[in-house]
């Protein structure tokens, strides 16, 4: 379980936390993506809350863009970048905080990740090993924040995985929003930013590793390295993977959340691998 950031977080509250079990702290910056209007504006404001964090060792996720600033040339394909200079300068400030940086999409991210040492750690999203901007420019149902990057930023995110590093594992970043959220958008209100992935998470995480040569590297990347980083031992459970004797094609009429229809991500296309029940 993790708390969100808000100015209602103290440090004595981060103290009861810890102690009840709270691994972690959500910072989601102001108005990046769908329902984030109560968002941080400075992390200055937050430097004590911080220290209470580093103290009894809780884990600090990132939302990893700044918003939009026309002034500065800030937009939804640059915001990435421009936010990495808040975690260097936090992971600086705060040598010894656990901090991840979630559904990294850019180079630039997995490069400023990797110069930051064993207290930094990254989460990829599945849906962005597979899209680039091509894919949801004009395409609402891949729409999502932070947006895919270019060709060249998913291959940097295939290449670590590739690599086998440690300190980059998943994060689904699954989002369950409705067809009537995703598929339509008015003059003065766009479509929800969100992908839903998690009824096909790992059969896709491991059908999408194999296209690029990295299927060996499934376990440490969905599972392992992530448990290693939060300290959280194996609990004995095992998910089994198996190629079936066809390809799964997925559901295009969607899955129940919460009694909605829910669309998943890639529906209608075709799977090389199912959990074996």
């Amino acid at each position: 379980m993790t708390l969100y950031l808000s100015p209602k977080l103290t440090p004595d509250e981060i103290r009861k936390a810890k102690a009840a079990g709270i691994v972690g702290v959500k910072s989601y910056p102001r108005g990046v993506t769908t329902n984030s209007d109560g968002g941080i504006e400075s992390y200055e404001a937050y430097y004590s809350v911080f220290e209470a964090m580093q103290e009894v060792d809780m884990v600090l996720n990132l939302h990893g863009e700044v918003p939009s600033d026309p002034a500065n040339n800030i937009h939804i394909l640059n915001a990435e970048p421009s936010f990495l200079p808040h975690l260097h300068r936090l992971h600086a400030t705060f040598p010894r905080l656990r901090i991840v940086l979630e559904h990294a999409t850019t180079r630039a991210a997995v490069e400023a990740v990797k110069a930051c040492g064993d207290t930094v750690a990254c989460t990829i999203t599945t849906h962005h090993l597979a899209l680039t901007v091509d894919d949801w420019a004009g395409q609402s149902w891949h729409f999502c924040k932070p947006v895919a990057k270019y060709p060249d930023d998913r291959q940097a995110l295939r290449d670590v995985i590739a690599e086998g590093h440690p300190r980059f594992f998943l994060g689904s970043d699954s989002a369950p929003h409705p067809p009537d959220q995703k598929s339509t958008s008015t003059p003065l209100c766009g479509c929800a930013a969100g992908i839903y992935t998690s009824p096909i998470l790992l059969p896709l995480t491991a059908h999408l590793l194999e296209s690029f040569g990295a299927l060996d590297k499934l376990e440490g990347f969905v599972s392992t390295f992530g448990r290693n980083f939060y300290k959280k031992p194996a609990n004995g459970n095992k998910v089994v993977l198996k190629r079936p004797s066809s390809a799964m094609t997925i559901p295009t009429n969607g899955y129940t959340f919460k009694e909605a229809i829910v669309i998943p991500f890639w529906a209608g296309q075709q799977l090389d691998w199912i959990i074996n029940m």
